[in-house]
């Protein structure tokens, strides 16, 4: 069987009936913050039949930039991908361990630079051997292919353009709800959110089962945030432009407009020592750049 696209989530009953499509690039996508090289070791003891790995760090991120994970140069991921034998033909299915957030990061790419034959495995890996899929150790080896994308990035946002929109657009911060509050921060500068940004976090947007709600049920829940464009263009963001990107995938499932992203996100935000917001309001734009006494060092 030929795998065919409906969306931009793939049900592991679809991928699994497909998995022998020449015309299939499975991506295996985990990784974990604060580990680098974890999401390889974890592909290496086990991951889905002709699944590749891509990492965020070295694949998917530029070296410098914006925010702890800059968007690449479209052309030198274009050269990755081609490299490991993606192509124009391909259909390419994401997949991670957490939800889809890391691998939702991928989609928003090949999606923004044109290549739209890419979706994302719903459940992840999870779902896959829950139903009893087997796994395996074999790396395959595809050869080099060539990839038509587009030469830049289309729907971002960098910092000046959100700071001089903040209150006349609709900003998500796809991060957990304590560090949107600014109860904790385990990486970034100092603890808190971009003022006027509203609280979405990535998990809100799945079902007990690891699985995406419905679109109905995501349609409901981003009108509820005022993120279906009716007060605003919407923005997502997070802490280094990966997980925002799952609640740009949650918004294409709900049917509802595409969001920008802005890549370099709190990341970006804090080192240049621009003020903050705590606790569980947005907040207003800020009036001055002072930033908060604990960024202050």
């Amino acid at each position: 069987m030929t795998i065919s696209l409906d969306g931009p989530l793939v049900a592991v009953s679809t991928l699994a009936a497909t998995i022998d499509d020449p015309r299939l690039r499975i991506v295996d996508c985990r990784w974990y913050l604060g580990r680098p090289g974890a999401g390889r070791i974890a592909y290496e003891g086990g991951h889905l039949p002709g699944a590749l790995h891509l990492d965020i760090d070295s694949d998917l991120t530029a070296p410098t930039g914006p925010g702890r994970h800059p968007l690449p140069d479209p052309l030198v991921f274009r050269d990755r991908l081609e490299e490991v034998g993606i192509g124009d033909e391909h259909t390419v299915v994401a997949y991670d361990d957490v939800g889809g957030w890391v691998a939702a990061r991928l989609w928003w790419m090949l999606d923004d630079l044109g290549h739209r034959s890419v979706a994302v495995l719903d459940g992840g890996i999870a779902a896959w051997t829950a139903t009893g899929l087997p796994l395996t150790r074999e790396e395959p080896g595809y050869p080099p292919a060539g990839l038509s994308l587009r030469g830049s990035w289309g729907r971002v946002l960098d910092r000046d353009e959100v700071r001089a929109a903040l209150g006349s657009l609709r900003l998500l911060d796809a991060r957990a709800g304590a560090r949107y509050r600014g109860e904790v921060e385990p990486i970034d500068a100092y603890p808190g959110h971009i003022p006027t940004a509203v609280s979405a976090p990535t998990d809100r947007n799945l079902a007990a089962d690891g699985r995406f709600l419905s679109p109905a049920e995501l349609a409901a829940r981003y009108r509820e945030l005022g993120a279906d464009g009716s007060i605003g263009e919407v923005v997502v963001s997070c802490g280094s432009g990966v997980s925002a990107t799952h609640d740009a995938l949650a918004l294409r499932i709900a049917g509802l407009p595409d969001p920008r992203l802005y890549p370099g996100s709190y990341s970006d935000w804090t080192q240049q020592g621009w003020p903050v917001t705590t606790g569980p309001g947005p907040g207003d734009p800020p009036e001055t750049t002072t930033p908060p006494p604990s960024a202050v060092r």
